[in-house]
């Protein structure tokens, strides 16, 4: 027997970048937690289903968020007067040490996964910190939120701190450990081999990285072309590597389903590369303003057929919320279009097209659809802008635009994740 909801709300989703389809007073049918169509009238196969009506209220795909870093959630809003090594060196890296203490580990994320959820995203890919135990207890907590994706150990075996550093035997052993240890633990979330970048992963260990993403047929994310003077320590690091991208292909981790994060400086080559390779680019707006690190070639990216979904990066960036993502990508591409004196290839993304990278690109990721497609599990978000101030009658496109400005927590009335009701 199939169990069917039907919510009605004004639904709006992006079915392809650039493009909204907005429906006004209509009615979104799952079945058993997937999605069976979107209809302006309810058909009458439906007609005694149970009936969720939000009113005038936007009903929406939630948000994925393609990087952030867990172990930095307690951290946000700090060090910002520093470039991204100092940032890192003065304040990351140490704040990562704790979780060591798996009690402040449990705290932390236990706080995390509720607030994501709070903030209506639902689909993540994640770095936790080095520890293999801190890594289960993340992924815990985010299965018990109802939370889906991806969460990563990170590995890193030189240029950090005695205190966040494994030698290259452990960091290898540990990571087995923890990918034998998730084998059928979880429901929604997957490991994701996670070195951290170039600059804090040996030769030795990228290569065993390489094998056990092979073994294990697993995804992998990292950093890429983030920071001036992080591009000139990795070249100096491997001289024997023209460009960034090619040391993570050179030991078998750059190929379909990798995902590098920032990509602000990659050229025209690293970014043919990605493409051909198939590998996706989480642009990350807020973080690459608050350590001034640049602004990514967001629209060259898209022109060029890359797959780009939007990311906070917390604690680079400084908020969760994927609204806030929004509205700094389409800020940072404006500044890009105005310094390259207004040319086309720099065009500023608008509203549509920024909703489509924090909505429909990044459940495409997880093998999803754009918008709501039929078949596919549905992870929806009520947002109700009775909160924010009086206006005229609007449009929804012009209640979309409002609330992505606005990014006001209060607006998110209900969230659903795999089709199960979280807020």
């Amino acid at each position: 027997m199939k169990s069917t909801k039907i919510y009605r709300g004004t639904i709006v989703y992006a079915p392809q970048l650039g493009a909204l389809e907005c429906l006004e007073h209509a009615y979104l049918v799952a079945q058993n937690g997937v999605i069976a169509g979107v209809f302006q009238e309810l058909p009458g196969k439906y007609q005694d289903a149970a009936l969720e009506d939000f009113g005038d209220c936007l009903l929406i795909p939630s948000f994925t968020d393609l990087h952030l870093h867990a172990p930095q959630y307690a951290m946000m809003g700090m060090g910002f007067d520093l470039p991204l090594l100092e940032w890192l060196n003065t304040y990351t890296f140490k704040e990562e040490a704790r979780f060591a203490d798996a009690g402040f580990a449990r705290t932390v994320y236990e706080a995390l996964a509720t607030e994501l959820v709070r903030r209506g995203t639902t689909r993540v890919c994640m770095f936790s910190s080095l520890h293999r135990e801190g890594t289960l207890i993340l992924m815990d907590a985010l299965e018990r939120a109802g939370i889906t994706g991806f969460v990563g150990k990170v590995n890193m075996d030189r240029n950090s701190p005695d205190c966040l550093r494994e030698t290259c035997e452990e960091s290898l052993a540990q990571t087995r450990r923890w990918l034998d240890e998730c084998a059928g633990r979880y429901a929604h979330i997957r490991p994701i081999l996670t070195p951290r970048f170039t600059p804090s992963c040996s030769d030795a260990l990228m290569e065993g990285l390489g094998r056990l993403a092979e073994e294990y047929e697993l995804p992998v994310q990292s950093h890429l072309s983030e920071n001036d003077a992080e591009i000139e320590w990795v070249r100096t690091l491997h001289p024997d590597c023209e460009q960034y991208w090619e040391i993570y292909a050179k030991f078998g981790l750059w190929k379909r389903g990798t995902i590098m994060a920032h990509c602000v400086h990659s050229d025209v080559r690293e970014r043919a590369a990605m493409r051909s390779a198939g590998v996706w680019v989480a642009h990350s707006p807020d973080s690459n303003t608050n350590l001034y690190s640049g602004v990514a070639p967001v629209r060259k990216m898209l022109n060029e057929g890359l797959s780009v979904a939007l990311a906070s990066d917390v604690a680079g960036g400084a908020k969760l919320s994927m609204l806030h993502a929004a509205a700094e990508a389409i800020r940072a591409s404006k500044l890009r279009y105005y310094y390259s004196g207004k040319r086309p290839d720099e065009a500023y993304l608008t509203v549509p097209e920024a909703f489509y990278l924090a909505t429909s690109a990044g459940q495409q990721y997880f093998g999803a659809g754009p918008g709501f497609c039929v078949g596919d599990s549905l992870h929806a978000i009520v947002l109700d802008d009775s909160a924010l101030p009086p206006s005229r009658p609007l449009a929804p496109a012009e209640r979309l635009e409002r609330l992505i400005y606005a990014d006001d927590s209060r607006t998110i009335r209900a969230v659903i994740s795999e089709g199960r009701r979280l807020v």
